[in-house]
């Protein structure tokens, strides 16, 4: 908006737009008159710049701010047989301060390109999912991107039956093209990171059971220590949340013997172990060395900074639209795996000496 008042104030008075509740609103065929050009060579250069000259487009433009003109949005939808709406699909609560940056990068490729989205969440067997079903099949939106991997289903169909594009960003899903991270090996780097350090006797605090990046990361800790002879594991049940780290970390403190580091499946709950450890006397990383994956902001504001996975959050959501917007004119489209990058901070350390016998 500030951008839109310093031009005002810089504009020749001549160039005001006349007042809507006087004078009709202006049309497409005003601005060709305006700028000397064609209907079409307007429609053009409003829907495809870079298909047009420079000079060209630049008359069309100056046309558009002198007359005030708005494209009729839902004319145009109506000529494309199109709604230019995109359904964006999660899990009811799951990891929201991951989530936020995705949904930046999603919204920010999507209104580009002239879309809008709608953002519906669900838990398994509820209305709400359901509901999400009946819209994939409404006729109001054009495709859907569903975020780690959440499907809904409901009635014996589920949302990819209604045959439209789909994109899945955070985790792999069979049959659609998915924007993900490597969580296979971004989890044996953290694995390695604490093995290096001299820990052998490990703790891993799941996510939820039914989602699909919790399966992918715990299965790869487990194979990863049963392989080693000379490491522990002990696992404690958890979800993506604070909460469950503050109660994984109670879990933690009955266990005998005792790990010396922790891997938790996300960053909040790599958040909250910390802050109830802490709160319980514990010193991290003197005592406990603690891992999160994703890369929150939050992450860089705790006390000690937080060891984790950073996963290219707003060029997964922005990817992922891209994709889907490849697939509404007709391209094919592929899945896509984005680095990822271990961040190593003050929550690991070297394994503490054992006690003096």
């Amino acid at each position: 908006m500030a951008s839109l008042k310093i031009l005002a104030l810089h504009a020749d008075l001549s160039e005001v737009p006349p007042h809507r509740n006087t004078e009709r609103a202006p049309r497409i065929a005003d601005v060709a008159t305006k700028a000397g050009v064609s209907t079409a060579s307007v429609s053009r250069a409003l829907a495809d710049p870079a298909s047009v000259r420079p000079e060209l487009l630049e008359r069309v433009r100056q046309a558009v701010r002198v007359l005030g003109y708005t494209p009729n949005a839902a004319a145009r939808s109506l000529r494309e047989g199109r709604t230019r709406t995109i359904l964006v699909v999660t899990r009811k609560r799951w990891s929201a301060p991951f989530f936020s940056e995705v949904l930046h990068g999603i919204e920010s490729a999507l209104a580009v390109a002239g879309y809008s989205m709608i953002l519906a969440n669900f838990d398994t067997g509820t209305p709400r999912e359901a509901a999400v079903v009946d819209m994939m099949f409404s006729g109001h939106i054009d495709g859907a991107i569903v975020l780690s991997g959440m499907v809904a289903s409901s009635g014996g169909r589920s949302m990819l039956d209604a045959g439209l594009p789909v994109v899945s960003i955070g985790a792999s899903v069979e049959a659609i093209p998915s924007i993900v991270v490597d969580e296979e090996a971004a989890m044996l780097r953290l694995c390695w990171h604490l093995v290096s350090l001299g820990h052998r006797e490990i703790a891993y605090v799941t996510g939820p059971a039914v989602n699909a990046n919790e399966g992918v990361r715990r299965r790869t800790v487990e194979s990863f220590f049963r392989e080693r002879s000379d490491c522990g594991l002990d696992v404690i049940a958890g979800d993506f949340t604070l909460e469950a780290g503050r109660a994984a970390a109670a879990a933690f403190m009955a266990l005998d013997p005792r790990p010396t580091a922790v891997l938790c499946c996300s960053d909040e709950i790599a958040i909250g172990f910390m802050g109830a450890a802490q709160d319980a006397g514990l010193d991290v990383p003197g005592d406990v060395s603690v891992t999160g994956f994703d890369g929150i902001e939050f992450a860089d504001h705790c006390r000690p900074k937080l060891t984790t996975i950073r996963q290219p959050r707003r060029e997964l959501g922005h990817t992922g639209a891209a994709r889907l917007l490849a697939m509404l004119r007709g391209e094919a489209a592929d899945s896509i795996t984005l680095p990822d990058d271990l961040r190593v901070a003050a929550s690991t350390g070297p394994r503490p000496p054992l006690p003096s016998s």
